[in-house]
C-alpha cells in the first residue's frame, strides 16, 4: 500500500479555505513549514483558476498543506479561457524545472500524454484523469480519480430525506461522462430513499464547452427556474458557476448543495452560507498531498491510477452548520452499504 493510499484511508486534514487575495497563475509562492526547499511543485488549475471557492482551490489546499510540511515552493498555472494554452502551461512548467507538476481536471486528457512524453523525467499526476483515458498517458503519470458517484448519492439521500416539495433539482457545469456521474448518483441516492420524488437535471453547457464551469449568471438562471418549478433543494456539480446556484436559492428560500470543498466555509456572503445544507466533498486536498507526500518519499509509483472512495473517505458529506443532524444515521446507514457493496451506484444516469 502507498503513503498515499494509506493517507486516504485515514482520511486526513479538514479541507480550509483557501482563497487568496494573491493573483494566481503568474509567480511562483512560497510557504513556510520545514524540509528541504528543493522541492518545487507544478499546479496548473482548471477553468476558472483559483478561487473558484470548489475544485481548484481544494487541490491548492493540498500543495498548501504539503508544502507546510515539506517546505518548497508552488508555481501556478492557470489556462486561458478556450484552453488552447494547456499544453503549453504544462510544458513549461517543466521545462522550468517544476517537479512534480500536477494537472487538474479531465480537460487536460488530450495534452498531457505528449507533455509527459516529452518530460519522461518529470513527474505528473492528473485530477480527474485517468493514465489510460483516452489513450496511455506514460509510465510518469499518475491519475488521481474519485468516486464522485458514491458522494453524490449520499447527496441525494440528504435531498430526498429533506426536500418537503417532493421535487429536487441537479445543475451540471458542462454535460461530460464525468460530471454525470455526480447526476446518475444524485439520482439514484434520491430515488432510494423515495422514487416518487422527482429530479430536474440540467447542464450549462454542453460537452467540448467548459464555459459551464466558470458562469454563475446562468447557473443562477437554471437553478431559478428549478426553484421556480417546484424544487426546494438543488445539488451543483459545476465549479465556479455554483455561486449562482446559491444565489437562487437564497432568493427562493431554498436549499443547495455545494460540492469539492465544504463551500458552506468557502462562501463570503452570510446570506448564501446560511443556504447551504451540506456539500459533497470530493478530497482533492487529500488526494493532491497524498501524492506529493509519495513523491517526497520516493513512492510514487506512475503509470497508475489511485481510486477515492466512501471506502478511503475521499468522497463523503459535509456536516458543517448542522444541517443534516438529525439525517446522520440514514446517511451512515446508506453509505456502509455502499462500502459492503449491498448498494451499487451506478456511474452514468
Amino acid at each position: 500500500m502507498t503513503k498515499a493510499a494509506a493517507l486516504l484511508l485515514a482520511g486526513g486534514m479538514a479541507l480550509s479555505a483557501c482563497a487568496s487575495d494573491e493573483e494566481p497563475g503568474g509567480t511562483a509562492s512560497e510557504t513556510g513549514g520545514s524540509g528541504s526547499e528543493e522541492l518545487r511543485i507544478g499546479l496548473a488549475y482548471d477553468t476558472g483558476g483559483r478561487g473558484d471557492r470548489s475544485f481548484n482551490d481544494s487541490a491548492y489546499a493540498g500543495v498548501e498543506r504539503a508544502i507546510d510540511e515539506f517546505g518548497g515552493t508552488v508555481q501556478e498555472f492557470s489556462p486561458n479561457d478556450d484552453g488552447s494554452n494547456r499544453a503549453e502551461g504544462l510544458a513549461n512548467l517543466a521545462q522550468e524545472g517544476f517537479n512534480p507538476v500536477i494537472a487538474v481536471g479531465f480537460a487536460y486528457d488530450e495534452v498531457l500524454g505528449d507533455v509527459a512524453a516529452d518530460f519522461p523525467d518529470t513527474t505528473f499526476a492528473q485530477v480527474d484523469g485517468s493514465v489510460d483515458a483516452p489513450e496511455y498517458k506514460g509510465d510518469n503519470v499518475t491519475g488521481l480519480l474519485f468516486a464522485e458517484e458514491q458522494g453524490s448519492f449520499l447527496a441525494g439521500v440528504a435531498a430526498a430525506l429533506k426536500s418537503e416539495t417532493g421535487q429536487v433539482g441537479f445543475v451540471g457545469g458542462v454535460e461530460t461522462p464525468l460530471i454525470q456521474k455526480f447526476q446518475a448518483g444524485f439520482e439514484a441516492g434520491v430515488a432510494a430513499v423515495d422514487p416518487a420524488i422527482t429530479v430536474n437535471s440540467q447542464y450549462i453547457s454542453p460537452a467540448g464547452d467548459f464555459s459551464g464551469f466558470n458562469d454563475p449568471a446562468r447557473g443562477e438562471i437554471l437553478a431559478q427556474g428549478m426553484f421556480d418549478a417546484g424544487a426546494d433543494i438543488v445539488y451543483h456539480a459545476s465549479g465556479g458557476s455554483g455561486t449562482g446556484v446559491f444565489r437562487a436559492a437564497a432568493a427562493s428560500g431554498g436549499r443547495a448543495i455545494g460540492v469539492d470543498s465544504d463551500q458552506y466555509q468557502t462562501v463570503d456572503d452570510p446570506a448564501l452560507q446560511a443556504v447551504i445544507m451540506t456539500s459533497m466533498l470530493k478530497r482533492v486536498d487529500n488526494a493532491v498531498y497524498a501524492f506529493i507526500a509519495d513523491f517526497v518519499e520516493g513512492g510514487v509509483e506512475g503509470g497508475t491510477d489511485i481510486v477515492n472512495d466512501l471506502s478511503t473517505e475521499g468522497v463523503g458529506l459535509a456536516t458543517t452548520g448542522g444541517f443534516i443532524d438529525d439525517i446522520q444515521d440514514q446517511i451512515d446507514d446508506y453509505r456502509q452499504q455502499i462500502v459492503d457493496g449491498d448498494i451499487e451506484v451506478p456511474t452514468t444516469p
